[in-house]
């Protein structure tokens, strides 16, 4: 087994079909199902049922994938540490939920310390991400955040992924409307009395992980749902539609857009605590201290 193999097993689980796949590879469409099938031989499991009707992940090839994803993604930061013509340039990364205050720690470590040349590094994504960037070494630090519904799951897999988690602080729970809703100027407002309008939820794109959402009320049964993974795609689903969202209270992200946005407090209390996870006893860099000390000023707890 060698690190082309598990690439190729990668992109044609997420290509339709070895055609495609050999498309994307740059190579021979015989030669990436000869390669395939020699690893299936060395393996002893079968990771693809063909069929007239495509390709197929098997139970196995799905556990496969599992952890192939994280061999590639290793020897992808290796290859970017030591053979990329950047090398030698000073590194840093962050992977975060959505929260405007770890993108204004991040840049207040590069106005710090205006390195000469660097390769930093902000990956603003979803639960599982932050999680397992911050186990794989992909990110020196991670924010996340959780609520009463998944608490108890977000904690299991900190323990599991060795992670430390440092609280920053508890926000109660607000949904966000456009400015002309109807709304709009309530203090305080039920998710009952939002029923006739679709809640806009941030997609974690696997709904077995509804328990990772970032989002309070995960386990809410909202009359109508819209899944988005794209926040400006959001903001204009909530205008568009008199939409809701719901989050923490405090708006981040692209300025213009948020202008037209409004806050609420619910009344359904599922307050979402918000901090940063590092491996438990790793050593971090000078940058990665930096970026610590610059989240505890934001620190209520």
């Amino acid at each position: 087994m060698n690190i082309s193999q598990i690439k190729y097993i990668l992109e044609v689980a997420n290509s339709s079909s070895i055609r495609e796949a050999a498309t994307k590879l740059f190579i021979s469409q015989p030669a990436l199902s000869s390669s395939i099938k020699e690893l299936e031989e060395e393996l002893g499991i079968l990771i693809f049922e063909r069929t007239n009707k495509g390709i197929y992940l098997t139970d196995e090839g799905r556990e496969f994938v599992t952890y192939a994803k994280k061999v590639a993604g290793q020897y992808e930061i290796m290859e970017d540490r030591y053979l990329s013509k950047d090398s030698s340039k000073e590194r840093f990364s962050v992977s975060t939920q959505h929260y405007n205050f770890s993108i204004k720690a991040f840049n207040e470590v590069i106005k710090k310390n205006d390195p000469d040349e660097y390769v930093f590094s902000i990956h603003e994504t979803k639960t599982r991400e932050v999680l397992e960037d911050v186990r794989t070494l992909k990110s020196e630090v991670g924010i996340i955040s959780f609520s009463g519904a998944n608490e108890d799951v977000i904690k299991k897999l900190m323990k599991e992924y060795g992670l430390e988690f440092t609280p920053l602080m508890v926000r109660e729970t607000y949904v966000y409307v456009w400015k002309d809703h109807e709304f709009a100027g309530r203090d305080e407002i039920s998710i009952e009395e939002l029923s006739d309008y679709p809640c806009i939820s941030f997609d974690q794109s696997d709904d077995s992980n509804f328990y990772l959402t970032e989002e309070a009320m995960a386990d809410y049964d909202f009359k109508k749902l819209i899944k988005s993974d794209d926040r400006a795609t959001t903001m204009e689903i909530i205008s568009e539609l008199h939409g809701y969202a719901i989050g923490s209270g405090m708006l981040s992200g692209d300025k213009v857009i948020l202008k037209g946005m409004v806050s609420i407090k619910l009344k359904e209390e599922d307050p979402l605590t918000i901090g940063y996870i590092v491996r438990k006893g790793g050593t971090l860099s000078t940058y990665g201290r930096d970026y610590l000390e610059e989240l505890l000023k934001f620190r209520e707890l």
